[in-house]
């Protein structure tokens, strides 16, 4: 089995040495950049947005760092138009072209944990990382689902609650077709009740609480995490606690540039400003759904 596998990643498919289409604008130059909840395989992935954005970077790593497929949601029904095969198909040539990438697993594909410390077709995976910062900082990378009770202590609550979310996303999908009819940029409604229901609110807190509370234990300088949808930097005592978002609701990314800053990138924000400043090209730059 192990020849065989290695025998399919040795042959590699030629468009991996295809160059590089000529882009509009100049790549952005990251030293790191951590993405995460892409949920390919799911009606609410903003494939196209991440594709605009994975097209407009360079860096030395990227981190995967969970829900990068939905296995939960391919079990139920087989969802999977062209734009998704597109992202993978980036993300391997990414690897290819010289990119470290480095995939920790998470809740939603879980099915990879029992494949860490493999690499296929250049992309290692992992259950979590520890990353050295160009100032000397040493960060926990981990997905995050281990910090949620509701996952960790009641899985049938957890598929509840996907469930839910889910529901919140399909109407996200409708509104934002009818939002693009109307020449409107992207915006998220389930992002926008997340930040305004109490419980939600609250959850987020306790959840960014426990996470820092396990980076200490680990001695770390910080942690960066996905898993709530919820882009954040702040620091928390003496541990600075970062979550990159999501690519199914804020379309978000965390990056470190040389000098070992670390920002979030707001990619749906630039979209609206770019088509705010070319409405005719708005809806090639919007979110797409096949």
């Amino acid at each position: 089995m192990a020849s065989r596998i290695r025998t399919t990643i040795s042959n590699l498919p030629a468009w991996l040495d295809l160059p590089e289409p000529q882009a509009f604008r100049p790549k952005r130059r990251y030293r790191t950049i951590w993405i995460s909840d892409i949920h390919l395989g799911t009606r609410g992935c903003n494939a196209v947005m991440l594709l605009d954005f994975l097209r407009s970077v360079e860096c030395d790593v990227l981190y995967l760092v969970g829900d990068i497929l939905d296995g939960w949601r391919l079990r139920k029904g087989w969802y999977w138009p062209d734009a998704h095969n597109e992202v993978v198909r980036r993300i391997l040539k990414m690897a290819h072209g010289g990119t470290r990438v480095i995939l920790i697993a998470g809740n939603h594909d879980e099915m990879l944990r029992p494949y860490a410390g493999m690499s296929f077709g250049g992309v290692e995976v992992a259950l979590d990382a520890v990353h050295l910062t160009a100032d000397g900082r040493r960060l926990l990378v981990t997905h995050g689902d281990s910090f949620d009770s509701v996952v960790l202590y009641a899985r049938w609550l957890a598929f509840l609650g996907d469930k839910a979310y889910s529901v919140l996303l399909r109407l996200n999908v409708v509104l934002n077709v009818v939002r693009r009819r109307l020449h409107l940029p992207y915006w998220s409604l389930s992002a926008y009740l997340k930040k305004r229901v109490k419980n939600a609110v609250q959850f987020i807190g306790a959840y960014e609480e426990a996470v820092a509370h396990a980076a200490r234990d680990c001695h770390v300088d910080g942690v960066v995490c996905g898993h709530i949808h919820s882009a954040e930097i702040r620091q928390i005592g003496d541990i600075t606690y970062y979550n990159d978002g999501d690519w199914v609701e804020s379309c978000t990314a965390l990056v470190e540039a040389a000098d070992g800053t670390i920002s979030l990138v707001d990619w749906a924000e630039e979209c609206r400003l770019r088509a705010a400043k070319a409405p005719a090209t708005a809806p090639s730059e919007e979110k797409e759904y096949a």
